[in-house]
């Protein structure tokens, strides 16, 4: 089963929930943990185990060949995100732009754009008793996250086949890189606060994940905060809504330092147990 943290902005709790809840659950059984949010992935400081891999990871990339080429623009019209430029007699190749797609190359007349792969991330796999943990993170100045999103996928699905968890802590947003992080995934959990910002932007999650057509519930963060709309929200929309983690400043100084809170704070470890409970009755009601 496949289970993406996401929210529709940064700061809600994606990563402490992502993390307390795959250490929680390792404690019986074999789990996954993946961070996604390739851009600035964080669950690293509150996951130790051993370094049993790393990699890096490169994306595909066509490079000009003068001698070849006969300048006949046919690349830059077939590229759709202008990645590829013909200006007098130069070929421009702008790599922040490129999406890999080989268009230009395997179009080529004269195969002036062979793909040279370039380097845009690293992926790191450590290991804690029953805890796998997976991270990858794009070099400064990348700017797509979503070809280091779908590789990092595709290095789960090729090692841990038969996992019986493996839950993804997506990027936040609604953009390109959530859409690649939560597709495959079999539930979303849509971490939100209780304030006006945190209900704005979890209607658009919700909203992108009806479009995915994928099931959900709702974890509401930082509960005694702000006022009920979020909960009123829910309710009027049919989106169960698991589990309240309290406004607690034990729960802000115990993050600050880099530590989970189940194992210090009973209200979170409560809390866990309910989302658990949720995800137990939805693997049940999918495999019946």
């Amino acid at each position: 089963m496949k289970i993406a943290i996401a929210s529709g902005k940064g700061g809600t709790g994606k990563t402490t929930l992502a993390t307390n809840l795959a250490s929680f659950l390792a404690e019986t059984e074999k789990i996954i943990l993946v961070d996604l949010d390739v851009e600035e992935p964080n669950s690293g400081l509150f996951i130790s185990g051993e370094n049993i891999h790393e990699e890096d990871k490169f994306k595909m990339i066509p490079e000009w060949k003068k001698d070849e080429c006969i300048l006949c623009g046919n690349c830059q019209k077939v590229c759709n995100f202008n990645a590829v430029m013909k200006l007098g007699e130069m070929i421009m190749v702008f790599p922040e732009l490129c999406h890999g797609c080989y268009a230009c190359s395997e179009l080529c007349p004269t195969k002036s754009l062979p793909m040279k792969p370039k380097k845009m991330g690293e992926l790191k796999h450590f290991k804690s008793g029953n805890l796998v943990f997976i991270e990858s993170k794009l070099i400064i100045g990348e700017e797509q996250a979503v070809p280091l999103i779908k590789q990092t996928l595709n290095y789960v699905d090729r090692n841990f086949p038969k996992r019986t968890i493996e839950i993804f802590d997506a990027p936040p947003g609604t953009s390109c890189p959530v859409i690649e992080a939560t597709k495959d995934a079999d539930l979303i959990l849509l971490v939100t606060e209780p304030t006006p910002f945190g209900l704005h932007d979890l209607k658009l999650a919700v909203e992108t994940m009806k479009e995915l057509k994928k099931e959900m519930g709702v974890i509401i963060n930082r509960f005694g905060i702000g006022d009920a709309n979020v909960e009123r929200y829910c309710e009027k929309n049919n989106i169960p809504i698991i589990a309240k983690i309290p406004n607690m400043r034990k729960i802000a100084e115990i993050y600050s330092e880099g530590n989970l809170l189940y194992k210090k704070i009973p209200e979170v470890k409560t809390q866990l147990e309910d989302i658990i409970a949720f995800i137990s009755k939805f693997q049940q009601e999918v495999t019946l």
